[in-house]
């Protein structure tokens, strides 16, 4: 073989080693590019982007459905890498129908979770019962709150006559307004389709949890059934603007009890006359009621507003004082006196 020849299979055997290191650095930036590109298939579409994004699996969507429904949302960059990671992870079939608020900050991770696990998005609407109402108040309220579709019939029927097996309510007997006092004042959240029934259990539930074990055993120290309690708690709540003053004003009505003294709360004539007027009359406090607690002895027969925890604290737990009397200084507070001449002395100062 002539030495040009040589030099030419030489050159053709460089060639080719070239050619071949070529082409296994292109298959290598390739198979490394590729994986680059799988790993990113199941990050955020976009992290930054937290905007909701609403979503409706049907009943009975195939995996390969869902994928396509998330995909055309753009919460997910491909919808082969969602069904290939469902399969494997053999979770397509536990996929729940519903509606989902989801975002593009979501990986693809974090978003099968949320749809094996059924975390639908619940519409709900939230409501706030203030401390103070009245049961008419509340009732009024629950109707009125948009989004609910509550019958105010029904909501008294449930009030009146339903059985709800709380201790709290054992020696109530059925009838009108029954749950006056009980229906815990605070702030809600439920579902749009609550049921009239659901509503009650669940503001007797409040109450429940919140006069604890402790209160039932202090009424029994003060010689004071629970409805007792909740009566002078509802007095008090309608009296009290100041939150440091409740156990004061309670000590006032409970010294008043122990002297066989008329409670003479205002609150009580509001409540007989079915308003709450700003100023009473003298007539006013002549009304015919037994809630007239200008003119009967002890507390009301029954609750006259739903008190809060603060005041039913404060019925079982006065101040330790004197005090006979009270009269409000005009910017919620009051002056609380000894008496009675003391009492009329702040009354001309204040009014």
């Amino acid at each position: 073989m002539s030495a040009l020849a040589e030099e030419g299979k030489n050159t053709m055997k460089k060639l080719i080693r070239n050619v071949m290191i070529i082409l296994l650095l292109i298959v290598m930036v390739s198979a490394y590019g590729g994986y680059r590109y799988y790993n990113t298939l199941g990050l955020p579409v976009d992290i930054n982007d937290s905007k909701v994004v609403d979503i409706s699996i049907p009943k009975g969507s195939s995996t390969a459905k869902i994928a396509g429904i998330l995909e055309e949302n753009g919460l997910i960059r491909n919808e082969l890498y969602f069904r290939y990671v469902s399969t494997q992870r053999n979770v397509g079939q536990k996929y729940q129908a519903g509606h989902y608020k989801l975002n593009k900050s979501l990986g693809v991770d974090e978003i099968i979770e949320k749809l094996a696990n059924g975390d639908v998005y619940v519409e709900t609407v939230k409501f706030t019962i203030p401390e103070g109402f009245e049961i008419q108040q509340i009732i009024d309220r629950l109707v009125s709150i948009e989004g609910l579709n509550l019958n105010k019939d029904k909501l008294l029927e449930i009030m009146e006559n339903e059985d709800f097996g709380y201790k709290f309510l054992h020696e109530i007997p059925k009838g009108e307004d029954r749950l006056e006092g009980y229906l815990f004042p605070d702030t809600y959240e439920v579902l749009k389709d609550v049921k009239e029934r659901d509503i009650v259990v669940m503001m007797l539930n409040r109450f429940d949890r919140v006069f604890k074990e402790e209160y039932y055993h202090r009424a029994k120290e003060l010689n004071m059934s629970i409805e007792e309690v909740i009566t002078l708690a509802s007095i008090i709540e309608r009296e009290a603007r100041v939150d440091r003053e409740r156990p004061v004003i309670s000590s006032v009505f409970h010294n008043r009890l122990k002297k066989d003294m008329l409670l003479q709360s205002c609150a009580t004539i509001q409540y007989a006359l079915g308003e709450r007027k700003e100023k009473l009359t003298y007539k006013d406090l002549e009304i015919e009621s037994p809630y007239n607690t200008y003119t009967n002895l002890g507390l009301p027969p029954s609750p006259i507003a739903s008190p809060g925890e603060p005041s039913i604290k404060a019925a079982l737990y006065p101040e330790d004082t004197s005090y006979l009397y009270f009269v409000a200084r005009g910017d919620g507070s009051h002056v609380f006196n000894k008496t009675y001449q003391g009492h009329i002395k702040s009354k001309n100062e204040n009014n």
